[in-house]
């Protein structure tokens, strides 16, 4: 019985020391919403919230365009992104996965701390596919510049293409995620759905 509980709570600890690294880490918060105009270089969009938002775009914003795909595209050697909650055991359980372009990989590389769109915050893993394993889903080692990461991929999660876009696809009623910049009055980069899909990081 000691032995049992000793276990259970070296897990619970574990679990909380995964997460205080995870909180501990910078956090991304990216905007989402619905496209209302971009007008005078300036992207007007609508919030989940539903409150109205504003941002500029300036010819630095890299504007990337977002589809659905399915767990196949994810190969060895593919880039991706995968928004996640970090388990007690190490691993990283992904809440959805974006598959980049092959002229995008090294995009936002690294591992840090994410906002999801419930406002809860996890980890983002940008980073290149190695070792795939099929079972329960499917389990990825993705390598970026801070290391190895096992992500434990759900079948029932989405899966998402990224490649370039362009402004002008920016358009009314598309959905939008929005990072910005360091100043808070301009965006860093836009993902926008493609064909009204919900880009889902």
């Amino acid at each position: 019985m000691k032995t049992a509980l000793s276990a259970t709570f070296g897990l619970l600890a574990l679990s909380a020391a995964v997460m205080a690294s995870a909180a501990d880490m910078p956090v991304v918060k990216p905007l989402r919403g619905t496209v209302d105009s971009v007008e005078n270089n300036t992207l007007n969009f609508t919030t989940r919230s539903g409150a109205h938002q504003s941002i500029g775009l300036t010819d630095k914003t890299g504007v990337r365009l977002v589809s659905k795909t399915n767990v196949e595209s994810i190969k060895s050697d593919s880039f991706i992104g995968s928004a996640a909650t970090p388990q007690a055991d190490g691993t990283l359980k992904a809440l959805e996965v974006t598959v980049f372009e092959a002229s995008l990989k090294g995009s936002g590389e690294g591992h840090y701390g994410w906002q999801n769109a419930d406002g809860s915050t996890g980890t983002m893993t940008n980073g290149t596919v190695g070792k795939l394993t099929q079972a329960n889903g499917r389990t990825l080692s993705v390598n970026d510049k801070g290391g190895e990461k096992q992500l434990v991929v759900p079948d029932d999660v989405p899966i998402a293409y990224v490649e370039a876009g362009k402004v002008d696809e920016l358009v009314k009623g598309a959905k939008v995620v929005v990072f910005p910049a360091e100043d808070g009055k301009t965006a860093r980069g836009v993902a926008v759905g493609k064909d009204g899909f919900q880009p889902p990081m």
